[in-house]
């Protein structure tokens, strides 16, 4: 909080110090027009040099707020990376020294490496979304193969209840996606695009879940992934600004959920290279969310 309100300062700071310098521009160009009102060199000079100094004054405003305000972001994703990954590390770290001190039962045993393993699959997660986000920048068009989307999708949509504990009518199908939806691509990048979409999906739903994906070939060079939830929603506001890298909806629903803020980047930058675009849609807060993958299906020639 502290430091949040410590970036706020500054940012204050500098719009202040950019009005201040701004209106002793003005003040010194009055003067100089004042002085060499009959002087026409002197005078379309003087307003040249003013408009320079004004524009200058003023993209050097825009650029500092804007690094602090990243800054402020990149910050907001160590403090959450360091919770992902210390979290996980302590459980972990509790539970092999009660094992090591204490003598359990079987099924205690069981329980205990059941959770750690949870833990460190949690770990694993985290790690690799941030290699991940890291790999979708700027990687070139390689590996790309003949991939089934709709077998694909019904593989995530599986693994997805599973490590979770999902219920069939929790996530499922809102209808029956057509078969040998072929597309060419890199299977890895879009299995990890859809298992993002449906973890986000999963972890913004509140309790009560109830997730539909539809998989759609409006015409014969488009698919469509389509996610919608029932959780927290989110304003229209917020719907451009998620695909950004580290980006969290900020939000008294949202408070308690954790993340890196990477999983919706890395979804926007796959899309993205294999021709395609995601788009979010909500009624606002509460009225949960849709997100919608476009993709071209492009053949092999």
């Amino acid at each position: 909080m502290m430091r949040i309100t410590s970036r706020t300062k500054t940012i204050a700071f500098f719009i202040t110090l950019g009005a201040c310098l701004v209106g002793v521009a003005i003040t010194l160009n009055i003067t100089w027009m004042v002085l060499n009102w009959r002087r026409v060199v002197p005078l379309v000079v003087g307003i040249i040099f003013f408009g320079v100094i004004i524009a200058g004054l003023v993209l050097n405003t825009i650029f500092l707020v804007r690094e602090i305000r990243r800054n402020e972001q990149q910050d907001s994703f160590l403090n959450a990376v360091t919770h992902e990954l210390k979290t996980p590390i302590t459980s972990i770290r509790l539970y092999l020294e009660t094992l090591e001190r204490r003598q359990l039962d079987e099924g205690q045993r069981r329980n205990f490496y059941r959770v750690m393993l949870e833990d460190a699959d949690r770990l694993l997660g985290t790690v690799e979304q941030v290699l991940k986000a890291g790999e979708v920048r700027g990687k070139a068009e390689k590996n790309w193969e003949d991939v089934d989307f709709s077998a694909l999708v019904r593989e995530a949509v599986e693994l997805a209840r599973l490590r979770h504990a999902l219920p069939p009518e929790a996530l499922h199908f809102s209808s029956e996606s057509p078969a040998d939806i072929l597309l060419l691509g890199n299977p890895v990048e879009l299995r990890t695009m859809v298992a993002n979409l449906l973890e986000n999906a999963v972890k913004y739903s509140g309790p009560q879940r109830e997730i539909a994906v539809e998989v759609l070939t409006p015409n014969i060079d488009t698919i469509l992934l389509r996610v919608k939830d029932n959780g927290f929603g989110m304003p229209r506001s917020e719907l451009k600004r998620i695909f950004k890298r580290f980006y969290r909806v900020h939000s008294r629903a949202t408070g308690q959920v954790k993340g890196t803020g990477l999983g919706l980047f890395i979804v926007r930058s796959i899309v993205r290279r294999h021709g395609g675009d995601v788009t979010a849609e909500s009624a606002g807060e509460g009225m949960g969310s849709t997100f919608v993958v476009r993709l071209p299906r492009v053949y092999r020639v």
